[in-house]
This record gives C-alpha cells, structure tokens and sequence, in this order.
C-alpha cells in the first residue's frame, strides 16, 4: 500500500493526539523509509533503476530486512520504545507499535511479496502487485474510503471544523496516490509518454520513491493540523 497506510497515521493521532500527526506518518510508513535506506546499503536492491522503467508489475525487491515477518518485532519493539521515551507515554509507544504491525497486515493484501524470512522461506503476504495488480489498488481504494469517513466522521463528532477546501485537500492526496497507482499498474511511463531511453540525472527509482513519501508525509502533516476546535472558538 501507498495511501493507505497514511489513513491509519490520521485515525491514530485523531485518538491519540498527545503523539504528534508527523510521528504517526512516519511510523505508518516506517517499512517503506526502511526500504529505501537499505537499498542504498545493497540490502534491498530495487529494480528497475530507472524510474520511467518502473511498474508495480514489474518491480522487484526482496524487502527481507524491512518487510519480512521476523524483522518485524524489533521493528515494533524499536517503535515501541521510542514512543514510549520521547512522549514519556506506553499508550504512544502501543499506538505506534501498532501503526507498524498495521502496516505489515495491509501490505498482506494489498503489496509486493514478503516472507517469513528471506525469498526461500514461506510467503506471509498474497503479492498482489505482482499477479492481480488492479485488485490490490481496488483493496487499497476501498480501505481509504473506509478510514477516511471515519476519520471525517470523528472529526465532526469531536467539534473539529474543517473547511469543503481543507477536506478535498485531504482527499485529494489520497486520490492521488490511487490515481498513480493505477497510471503505473502496468504500463511505465516510458511506454505511456514515449519517453527516450536517456538518462536525465534525476530519474532514479528510488530517489523518486523518497521524494514521493516525504512530500506526502509533509503534505498531510500541514493540511490535516488545519481546523478550528468548536470548544476552543
């Protein structure tokens, strides 16, 4: 998943507002950051390398540090701890732990194939980005709309008004994240555009990848703390 991991950071800081909306975002997402860290240590190369090559079809990475199953508890005990540590609150190092094991449970559904450890070990998660491409975006699509009207909901119950325009603003960055996942299913953008093989300095998968998440990450951070309390007014 893209998108819908960031749902799960806004539902969490909605209940648990005393964690901050930017550490949920980036626990939601902490497997992906992981990923790309570790493909610049050769631990999780990631084909193809050039980003206008790149389909959800047809990328490969064995994620076996980030993603697998038994890395998956020091991930969460690390998470655990520093929650815990810098909130000075178990209940924030629970929730964040929980972000993290939400986080492996919905790329089972909706993801690139994980293992219990290691590409020769048991699959623990269906790898639908490599055979049913479209029905992991149409999982993943169903789970935002899910996660999103009770996020909507809750803020309406707990008296915080958000504007028509905060709310599409909201919105608009997960039709987006659908949205591109569904123009890079299967065919590239070097297909799609009849871009040249050259190469342009700038069109490393990777690189694109990060620049991707953390613009989401600071996108939501900045929009979704935009609301007025009807108690506070």
């Amino acid at each position: 998943m893209l998108a819908g991991h960031f749902s799960t950071a806004l539902v969490a800081h909605q209940k648990f507002p005393k964690g901050t909306l930017l550490y949920f975002l980036i626990v939601s997402q902490l497997q992906d950051l992981l990923w790309f860290v570790l493909h610049y240590f050769n631990l999780e190369p990631t084909a193809p390398s050039d980003v206008f090559d790149t389909t959800l079809s047809n990328m490969t990475v064995d994620m076996l540090y980030s993603h697998d199953l038994i890395p998956q508890v020091i991930w969460l005990l690390i998470i655990f701890i520093f929650g815990k540590l810098v909130f000075k609150s178990t209940q924030i190092g629970l929730v964040g732990a929980a972000l993290v094991l939400g986080h492996f449970v919905l790329d089972f559904f909706s993801g690139h194939p994980h293992h219990i450890f290691g590409a020769d070990t048991a699959d623990v998660a269906l790898g639908l980005y490599a055979t049913n491409v479209y029905l992991a975006i149409a999982i993943e699509a169903v789970f935002c709309i899910g996660m999103l009207w009770y996020f909507f909901k809750e803020e309406t119950r707990l008296g915080n008004q958000r504007t028509p325009k905060n709310k599409a603003a909201i919105i608009g960055l997960f039709v987006f994240g659908i949205v591109f996942m569904l123009t890079i299913a299967k065919v590239s953008f070097r297909e799609l555009f009849g871009i040249p093989s050259i190469d342009l300095g700038f069109n490393s998968s990777v690189p694109t990848l990060i620049m991707t998440y953390l613009g989401m990450i600071l996108y939501l951070n900045f929009f979704v703390s935009k609301y007025k309390n009807e108690m506070e007014v």
